[in-house]
Parts: C-alpha cells; sequence; structure tokens
C-alpha cells in the first residue's frame, strides 16, 4: 500500500463518518428498524469498519491510526444545525441524498484504484448496499420536491444498476425450464 492510497482511504473513512453523523441526526425514529436514515447509518459504519481494518493491517504504525473520538464528535457537532434546518424545512432526503451521493462517488473512485483484491471485494459489497440505499433516499427526496444536487450522471447510474438487478431476477435461465 502507498501512500496516496492510505489518503484516499482515510479521506473515504472521514467521509463516510460525515455522513454517519448526519444518518443518525436526521433519524428521529431511532424506534423504527426500517429507516433508511439508519440503514444508511449502519452501511457508513461498515464502511469505516473495512477501511480501518485494512489500515490496521498494515505492518507501518503511522498507517495504523484509526479516527479519534473528537472526530466522531466534531462530525456529530456539524450534523446537529444541517439535521435540524432539514427537518424544520421537511426536506431530510433531499439534504442527506447529496451527501450519500458524494459518498458513492468517492467509494467508487477509490475502489477503482485500489491496489489489493480483498478491499476492492469488501468495498464493493458495500457499494451494492450503499446504492440500493441511495436509491431509496432518492425517491423519498423525489416526494419531498426534488433533489438540490443530483447529477444527471448519478440519476442515470442508479436508473441502470436498478434496471440491472430486475433483469437479473426476471431472467429465464433454460436449465430451469426442463
Amino acid at each position: 500500500m502507498i501512500d496516496a492510497e492510505v489518503v484516499r482511504l482515510r479521506n473515504l473513512r472521514n467521509m463516510a463518518l460525515r455522513a454517519r453523523a448526519l444518518a443518525d441526526n436526521l433519524d428521529t425514529e431511532h424506534d423504527d428498524a426500517d429507516s433508511v436514515f439508519g440503514a444508511c447509518a449502519v452501511n457508513c459504519w461498515g464502511l469505516v469498519r473495512v477501511i480501518s481494518g485494512h489500515l490496521k493491517a498494515h505492518p507501518y504504525l503511522s498507517y495504523q491510526r484509526g479516527p479519534s473520538r473528537s472526530r466522531d464528535l466534531f462530525y456529530g457537532v456539524l450534523a446537529a444545525p444541517i439535521g435540524s434546518a432539514a427537518r424544520q424545512k421537511n426536506r431530510r432526503h433531499s439534504v442527506f441524498a447529496g451527501y450519500l451521493q458524494t459518498l458513492a462517488r468517492e467509494l467508487e473512485n477509490t475502489r477503482a484504484v485500489t491496489r489489493s483484491p480483498d478491499l476492492s471485494d469488501a468495498l464493493g459489497r458495500v457499494q451494492v448496499r450503499l446504492r440500493e440505499l441511495l436509491e431509496e433516499i432518492l425517491a423519498g427526496a423525489h416526494r419531498e420536491g426534488g433533489v438540490q444536487h443530483v447529477s444527471r450522471a448519478d440519476t442515470l447510474r442508479v436508473a441502470s444498476a436498478r434496471a440491472r438487478a430486475q433483469n437479473a431476477s426476471s431472467t429465464d435461465w433454460p436449465y430451469l425450464a426442463i
């Protein structure tokens, strides 16, 4: 692992921690097991664990450094006014969609240039779930009246992922028809 990859992984981990703090802040129904914000927070935490585990396996001690507790506290403090404003305007999905899209893009870029096949596989599993959650968040944002920062490429990417999933589940396998 080279220094550039370590920096890239740390930046991705920090983005996931920020998104997790905002998802936790926006999750007003903490007892609701089906909350998309709760699922996003769990998925972001899974991404943080994958990255931290990979970095801790490195022999250099300076690469093994994890996020501090003060960083979690700082991200929670930053998420509070954003979450409060989003709840007041009833735009929770719309606000969070931008953060999740940025995280998904960065995850895709990091996965594309990573050298470790194990890390790439682990990031791929997180990426699949993140895309599903992003689709739910975007659907909620469109119900709220639209998303402020959705690019055309992100919308097409989510639509093509949905189409691939539907095609894969509805394919008539010849050996099943026998």
